[in-house]
Order: structure tokens, then C-alpha cells, then sequence
């Protein structure tokens, strides 16, 4: 695997199925997306080749775990909100957690065993399952180094029990009439989304914070990073991405901005790095890498995100 500004990226080998664009000049980012099961590829790379890892995995809610199939889940979640008769989000059940924890500890071990000491993994995750991830990440020896927020601004998903109330045959008009005013405008317990955590971990160092970064320049912070003008913090707020950002076709369900990706990037590694996504989706973390001068390698697993992040990718250095 490269060392930065030296050379070009080697790419895994195991599965044929690759998108590519890779460039001699170190002065030029160079990607490399590949289709197939992220844990697969994983073992292709080799040991402490790879600087930054940002991951944005299936969230194991409501149809979006290990088995994500993007057809299937583009019909359940159309059906008015509804996913199995339940809102989008309330479906609970105990073995989502589990799972994904599960997988997400398969996850951390390759992620540790590629990032080079001292290199960050940042991974999202939805707010009710955060802690798995996180429990899953430390167990695989990465240290917790501290939860990051992408703030935005939600949509309210609470739904009302007045219908419920309504289409009940045991009650009469004045009983329905009754509970409904001692409801009082109660609802699901959604509050409007405003928040998607992140973890933020990081790969024990080799030595000392210098002696790290002499030896692999990993491990800490440029600082000089900032959104908004002012030291940078652990939240930050970047509106969702548009349609234009986003591109024509583009049918992902969790789409994330550009510009919020871009910033982790510049904190968290250095122009001519590499930055790893094994869950690349629809390309927004390839685009804030090569946009900030980082090299890209992702994998994917559904076959029209590798075409739509392709297309995104190859525009970048047009």
C-alpha cells in the first residue's frame, strides 16, 4: 500500500467487480471503489495501510442490517411511513442491538488491523444502538476517544394515537371523545431528530503522541480545521444534503453531506493520506476525500450505489 506523496495505491484483489481511477502523480488523489461484502474486501488489505477509516454502516433498524437489500427497503419505507405496521424507527426489537453489535465487532477488528497506530476510525451510527457500537469498537482495542455530533435539522416522526383511538369498535363516541382530550396530544416517544452520533476511536499509538507521528504522522488533531471560523468542537452542524448535492438518480436513503465528511477528513488525517469507507453507499465520503486531497478506497455492497458513487467520484477530479 502507498506511502503518502510516493507512490500509487495498490488495490485488493479478491473480487473482480472494481471501479477504479488510480493516478501516478502523488500530487493527485487517486480512488478506488470496490463492489462486494466489506468484510471480504477488508481481508485484502494489507496490515497498517490505511490512515483514516470513516464508516457510515447499516444501522440494524428497520430492514437496514448485514442483509441490507435497497429494492426491498425502498418499498417497505415508501408504504406511508410504515415499516411491519409500526412508524419508521419504532420498531424495537432486542435483537436488533445484538446483531449489530455482533457485526460491528467483525468490523473493528479488520479496522483496526489495517489503520496504521494511532489512526482514527469514526463511525455513525443511529442514536438508539450508539452504545453497541460503541461497546463493540473498544472491545476490538481501539481507544474511545469521544462522541461525536452531526447536528441538523429533523423532521418530526412522533405520530399521534387518536386514530387508534377512533377505529376501537369497544368504545363509544363519548368514551373516544374522552380519551382522546386525556391524551391531550401525546404521541409516539419520537422527539424531532436533531442529532447522529458518531464514535470517535482511535488506534493505540507507537510510543508517544510525537514519536507516532514522526513514525507514521497519525494520531493527532489539525486543529486548524474549522467549520465555523472557531476551534473545532464535537458537534457540528451542516444542513442535510440537497438534491443537487446528492445528483440525479441518487436514491440512498442516508445520504450524508459532503461538506461534514470533508471536515472530519481534514481533522483527523493529512493531504495525501488514505482514507478507507467500507460502506460507501452513494460516494459522499470518496467525494470529501479527494476534494480534500486524500486518496479513496471503498467498498459496497449493493451494485447501483457502485455505479451512482463512481459516477460522484469520477467527477471530482474532472
Amino acid at each position: 500500500m502507498h506511502q503518502p506523496n510516493t507512490s500509487c495505491l495498490t488495490p485488493p484483489t479478491p473480487e473482480p467487480k472494481k471501479r477504479s481511477r488510480s493516478l501516478c502523480n502523488s500530487d493527485v488523489p487517486s480512488w478506488q471503489l470496490f463492489h462486494g461484502n466489506a468484510l471480504t474486501l477488508f481481508k485484502s488489505l494489507p496490515d497498517e495501510s490505511v490512515h483514516l477509516i470513516v464508516a457510515d454502516p447499516p444501522y440494524f433498524i428497520d430492514g437496514m442490517g448485514d442483509d441490507w437489500d435497497n429494492s426491498n427497503l425502498q418499498i417497505r419505507t415508501a408504504k406511508a411511513g410504515v415499516v411491519g405496521s409500526l412508524p419508521v424507527g419504532m420498531k424495537f426489537d432486542p435483537a436488533q442491538g445484538r446483531n449489530f453489535q455482533r457485526f460491528m465487532e467483525q468490523v473493528a477488528a479488520e479496522a483496526l488491523r489495517v489503520l496504521k497506530p494511532g489512526g482514527f476510525f469514526i463511525s455513525f451510527s443511529q442514536a438508539r444502538l450508539y452504545h453497541r457500537m460503541g461497546v463493540a469498537i473498544e472491545d476490538a482495542g481501539f481507544e474511545i476517544r469521544d462522541m461525536l455530533g452531526w447536528i441538523y435539522e429533523g423532521q418530526a416522526k412522533a405520530f399521534s394515537q387518536d386514530h387508534f383511538v377512533r377505529k376501537n369498535k369497544n368504545l363509544t363516541d363519548e368514551e373516544k371523545t374522552s380519551i382522546i382530550e386525556r391524551l391531550a396530544g401525546r404521541k409516539t416517544p419520537q422527539l424531532k431528530p436533531c442529532i447522529e452520533p458518531m464514535t470517535l476511536a482511535q488506534k493505540p499509538r507507537e510510543g508517544t503522541f510525537i514519536e507516532n507521528w514522526l513514525e507514521h504522522e497519525t494520531g493527532l488533531v489539525d486543529t486548524t480545521a474549522t467549520l465555523d471560523g472557531k476551534f473545532p468542537g464535537n458537534l457540528m452542524q451542516v444542513a442535510k444534503p440537497s438534491k443537487a448535492e446528492k445528483g440525479v438518480g441518487n436514491s440512498h436513503l442516508t445520504v450524508k453531506p459532503v461538506t461534514l465528511i470533508e471536515h472530519l477528513v481534514r481533522l483527523f488525517s493529512k493531504e495525501g493520506q488514505t482514507v478507507l469507507d467500507p460502506f460507501t453507499g452513494s460516494g459522499s465520503h470518496g467525494v470529501a476525500a479527494l476534494r480534500a486531497g486524500r486518496n479513496f478506497i471503498g467498498f459496497e455492497i449493493e451494485r447501483e450505489y457502485v455505479r451512482i458513487a463512481s459516477d460522484r467520484l469520477a467527477k471530482v477530479l474532472k
